[in-house]
């Protein structure tokens, strides 16, 4: 046999020889969880066991390509490719092509991705004459997704009371008539979802127990990676092939269990000493990718979670530095100091720009990063998502804008006329496009007069054309009297795109509505930049079109050039399984991270602490943790409270400068009357002020408190001059006064950043 075994430590070698019976293995974060299951099995091999006998089961094929990898280094090509080793799903697919004709499926089925799924439920729903606004394809298809991975098919979903009773409230009672007829649709394509290949599965096991019983005599040893993120599904398939050797080894760590939004339970790791009494427990406690500070803050955050199994993660790598702290006025802020702080890491210490990696709870939360890292030239890339400024929903919104701006741009016409869907369809649109190519003018030309140029399409389309210009032409309308947030927010919300995506009513619905007022308030941001540079002059601050042109210039910096050396920005979820030396966690605000839909139970801000942990434990060198005092949200101007993680870190491990300066926040309501200025919690103070924005332009003008100003006050502003107050409008930070100068008329002032003089 050979002697790889002595690469491992004391714990580590434990978790590897002893390969008889249940095993759960434990592993903190950087403990080398891959190294033991990769060593696992080849010690199985090296000790005789067949390698058709085993079974692997990962989350990825990056991982499975990976331990396949590393045990062929072990112990050489030949056996090592004979283990069965991959995805759940890439597993199960192999075996229902050999089992199918069990359950009436031929070995060739076909496998339905998510887009084909949408398109088969979307076909059911105009078939049975339902009303897509309200039974929103992307929703039922999560609904029954959810029901498939709990092994609830469309019998046992119509007959379920409580799930009935939620369709019914929800004014949704034909799901399960959809459900009903989804499946026999797929049954009669010799077709599964990509569901399917676990629920199908569960069925042939459960209805076929001579199938059942092969593949148990065929996989002896069983190891399944990643445990604590399984689904019910998952869970009972692996609970029925184990059921005879019981060699099963199952490796995690309940500390990273964050994707119960995908249907993971916890509960699966939890209870597994429950379900293999006679278990044999190890703990990988030795962290081998983090300093020590880095580590005792990860270990004391996680230690706030009272559902967990107890371990205690150690390193004997050094001491390292403390954890970086950044408190930032506003998110764009934020963002420009944590583009400083790299750009300063990278000159000071010589790093490449692949070193540092940006986490956020959100997608949305990339567009102030990106644009603070363009304005350093500094490059970087979205990991598992693309840049905020090509982002479907983005661009979907920003083609309207362009529309707006410029009725004769073709591309944004035909991307604005079919999202949301208005029932012109291809044909039309094909000889709307043959029309102008023949007459030599533009699409719009074409659509706002269809009669002009003979278009060959029925009334119903001239109706729905008819709508569709009229609506364009009054955004541009109001695009000649109102600020360019206002403009912005009219056509999200007129053009019908916010109030599509908001009813699919999935996870991917609300991120993509986040993403939407993102770009908002950068529209709103822009505008108060100009706003601010004029001392408040709204009517100097720059229209849509001006902003559209600055969207440009940044869309045109993303473009790929195959050099890996960049900035790594992603979610947190997208990280976990992943590590780099520094990492920026950002964002770190109540409502936010933790996120405002996971406050109200105990489970789930368990699950939020857990991805902080995650966040956390990225990190080799260093950990920069940051938030804002201020976001906007759907254009208002508000007051952030730092998250309740940054409390749960010992101070002594944070490095926080300037301690003296951060004041206690008085409780009661900010300036914005929202209620979000909290006391102080007596621990440290890591609670907003307010906003730092102030300036003197004129050395010697002293501007005065204008909360109290009111219609038919004299002013004095130290560009325009003397007038007077002729409106008011709006409350707290975004409250604007109508103030009339002599010899110049009424100007428009956003009294934040107006400089005025009350004189009475």
């Amino acid at each position: 046999m050979k002697d790889f075994l002595k690469d491992l430590n004391k714990e580590q070698y434990e978790a590897v020889v002893n390969s008889e019976g249940p095993s759960m293995i434990i592993a903190g974060a950087g403990s080398g969880k891959t190294r033991v299951l990769t060593y696992r099995i080849a010690h199985l091999l090296e000790k005789g066991v067949d390698p058709f006998n085993v079974l692997a089961l990962t989350f990825t094929n990056k991982a499975a390509r990976e331990m396949k990898e590393r045990v062929i280094q072990l112990i050489g090509d030949g056996e090592a490719r004979n283990v069965w080793m991959g995805t759940f799903h890439s597993v199960f697919a192999k075996i229902l092509r050999i089992e199918g004709h069990h359950l009436g499926y031929p070995s060739h089925f076909t496998i339905y991705d998510t887009d084909d799924s949408k398109k088969l439920i979307r076909n059911i729903i105009k078939e049975m004459n339902l009303d897509p606004k309200v039974y929103v394809p992307n929703f039922v298809r999560s609904r029954i997704s959810m029901a498939k991975s709990h092994i609830i098919g469309p019998e046992d979903y119509a007959a379920n009371s409580e799930i009935i009773t939620a369709d019914e409230s929800g004014a949704k009672p034909l799901i399960k008539d959809i459900y009903k007829s989804y499946n026999a649709r797929l049954k009669r394509s010799d077709a599964m979802d990509f569901d399917d290949l676990l629920f199908n599965t569960y069925v042939l096991f459960h209805s076929f127990a001579e199938v059942l019983y092969k593949y148990q005599l065929k996989f002896r040893y069983i190891l399944v990676d990643e445990y604590q993120d399984t689904n019910q599904a998952q869970y009972l398939i692996v609970k029925k092939l184990a059921a005879n050797t019981e060699n099963i080894c199952v490796v995690g760590d309940d500390a990273q269990s964050i994707y119960a939004f995908r249907g993971a339970n916890i509960q699966n790791i939890l209870n597994f000493r429950k379900d293999y009494p006679d278990y044999k427990l190890f703990k990988l406690e030795q962290n081998y990718r983090s300093t020590k500070v880095i580590v005792d803050a990860a270990n004391k955050v996680i230690t706030f979670n009272k559902d967990q199994i107890k371990k205690t993660v150690w390193t004997d790598n050094g001491k390292g530095e403390k954890i970086g702290f950044i408190k930032a006025t506003s998110d764009n802020e934020e963002g420009k100091l944590v583009a400083d702080a790299i750009f300063s890491a990278k000159m000071n210490q010589q790093r490449p720009n692949s070193d540092f990696a940006i986490l956020y709870r959100t997608n949305a939360q990339s567009r102030s990063m990106e644009e603070a890292l363009r304005k350093l030239n500094i490059p970087y890339r979205i990991y598992g998502g693309q840049s905020f400024y090509n982002r479907k929903e983005i661009k979907d919104l920003l083609a309207y804008f362009r529309l707006v701006i410029n009725p004769n741009d073709e591309e944004a016409l035909q991307r604005a006329i079919s999202t949301p869907s208005r029932g012109i369809g291809k044909t039309s649109m094909q000889h709307i496009i043959v029309t102008a190519e023949a007459q030599g003018v533009s699409m719009w030309e074409v659509i706002n007069n269809p009669q002009k140029y003979a278009l060959k399409v029925n009334s119903g389309i001239l109706n729905k054309l008819s709508v569709f210009t009229t609506m364009i032409k009054s955004f541009a309308a109001e695009m000649k009297k109102k600020e360019a947030y206002e403009v912005a927010k009219l056509i999200a919300n007129g053009s019908g795109l916010i109030r599509m995506f908001r009813e699919e009513e999935t996870p991917e619905g609300i991120s993509r509505v986040e993403n939407m007022e993102e770009l908002l308030n950068s529209v709103k941001e822009y505008s108060e930049r100009g706003a601010e540079a004029n001392e408040g002059d709204l009517d100097s601050q720059g229209g849509l079109e001006e902003f559209m042109q600055e969207v440009a210039l940044f869309t045109d910096a993303d473009k790929e050039d195959g050099d890996n050396d960049k900035v790594s920005l992603m979610t947190i979820h997208a990280a976990k399984g992943l590590e780099f030396p520094f990492v920026f966690i950002v964002g770190l605000e109540e409502n936010l991270f933790p996120s405002v839909q996971s406050v109200s139970t105990r489970t789930d801000l368990e699950e939020e602490r857990r991805l902080f942990y995650v966040a956390i434990t990225r990190a080799e060198v260093k950990v920069t943790l940051s938030y804002a005092e201020s976001r906007y949200r759907w254009g208002q101007f508000s007051f952030s409270e730092p998250s309740r993680f940054l409390e749960e870190i010992d101070e002594n491990l944070l490095d926080i400068p300037h301690k003296t300066a951060l004041k206690t926040a008085p409780s009661g309501n900010g300036p914005s009357g929202s209620g979000n200025y909290y006391p102080s919690s007596g621990k440290r103070n890591l609670k907003p002020v307010g906003s730092s924005v102030s300036s003197a332009a004129h050395a010697d003008f002293q501007p005065d408190d204008t909360t109290g100003l009111v219609t038919g006050m004299e002013v004095e502003h130290p560009k325009f001059g003397k007038g007077k107050v002729v409106a008011i409008e709006g409350t707290g930070p975004n409250k604007k006064a109508t103030v009339f100068f002599n010899g110049i008329g009424n100007k428009n002032l956003l009294l934040r950043f107006a400089k005025l003089k009350v004189l009475g």
